[in-house]
C-alpha cells in the first residue's frame, strides 16, 4: 500500500519526489483543516470559560458525578463539550502517520534529490559520501536552519497556564523543538515533510488565532 502511494505521490509531482511530498503533505494538511478549525475553537471556549471551570472544581471537586454534570451544561451553552478537542487530534494520527512513512520510505527514495542531496538519506550519511563542505549538506543544514526557525515560532505560540505544574511550563516551550532533533536523524524527505507540515501548523494556527470563535 505504501508503495503504491509513494508512487502515485512522485508520478502526480512529474517524477520529482520532493515536490511530491511538499504537495501530498500541503494536500492532506487541507484535508485536516476542518478538524483543526473545530479543535481552535474548543481551545478558545476552554480559555474563555477558564474561570467558571475553576470555580466548578472548587465547589464539586469532592463529587466527580455532579462535576461532569455541571461541565457538561456549561459547555453546552456555548456549543461545545468537555471532549470536543480529543476527536480531531485522534482523527489526524492516521494521516500523519501515513504522511510520515511516504515521507521516510527508505526504497522508494532511491535515486531521487532535492538539490543533489539524497532524499534518502540521514544528515551522517550524507556528510560521509559528500563530506561536510558539499552542497548535499549545505542542503540539509538549510532544511534543519529552517525547521529550527520554524519551531522557534511554534515556541513562541504555546500559551502556558499558570495552573500548569512549574514542570510543564518549563518542558512546553521546549517541545516544539523535537522536530529539530527528529530533522537531524531522519532522512532528508522525512526533513523536508516536518519543514513543509510544521511551517503550515504554525501559519494555521497563528490564522485560527485571530478569528473570533
Amino acid at each position: 500500500m505504501i508503495d503504491s502511494l509513494v508512487t502515485f505521490v512522485i508520478s502526480m509531482s512529474g517524477g520529482s519526489a520532493a515536490l511530491g511530498i511538499v504537495l501530498f503533505t500541503l494536500a492532506v494538511r487541507l484535508l485536516l483543516l476542518p478538524l483543526n478549525v473545530r479543535q481552535a475553537r474548543t481551545a478558545k471556549v476552554r480559555e474563555k470559560l477558564a474561570p467558571k471551570l475553576r470555580e466548578l472544581q472548587k465547589r464539586y471537586g469532592r463529587n466527580p458525578e455532579r462535576l461532569s454534570k455541571e461541565l457538561s451544561a456549561l459547555y453546552a451553552k456555548e456549543g461545545s463539550s468537555p471532549f470536543a478537542g480529543f476527536m480531531p487530534m485522534l482523527a489526524q494520527l492516521p494521516f500523519m502517520w501515513l504522511m510520515y512513512r511516504v515521507a521516510t520510505h527508505p526504497t522508494a527514495l532511491v535515486g531521487h534529490d532535492l538539490f543533489g542531496a539524497p532524499l534518502g538519506q540521514q544528515v551522517a550519511g550524507v556528510v560521509a559520501n559528500y563530506g561536510l563542505a558539499s552542497m548535499p549538506v549545505l542542503v540539509f543544514v538549510l532544511v534543519i536552519a529552517l525547521v529550527a526557525a520554524v519551531a522557534w515560532f511554534s515556541a513562541r505560540q504555546i500559551k502556558v497556564s499558570e495552573e500548569q505544574p512549574a514542570l510543564m511550563k518549563k518542558i512546553m516551550p521546549l517541545l516544539p523543538y523535537g522536530s529539530v532533533l527528529a530533522a537531524l536523524v531522519l532522512p532528508l524527505a522525512g526533513g523536508l515533510y516536518l519543514l513543509v507540515s510544521t511551517a503550515w501548523a504554525v501559519s494555521e494556527r497563528a490564522v485560527l488565532a485571530s478569528r473570533p470563535l
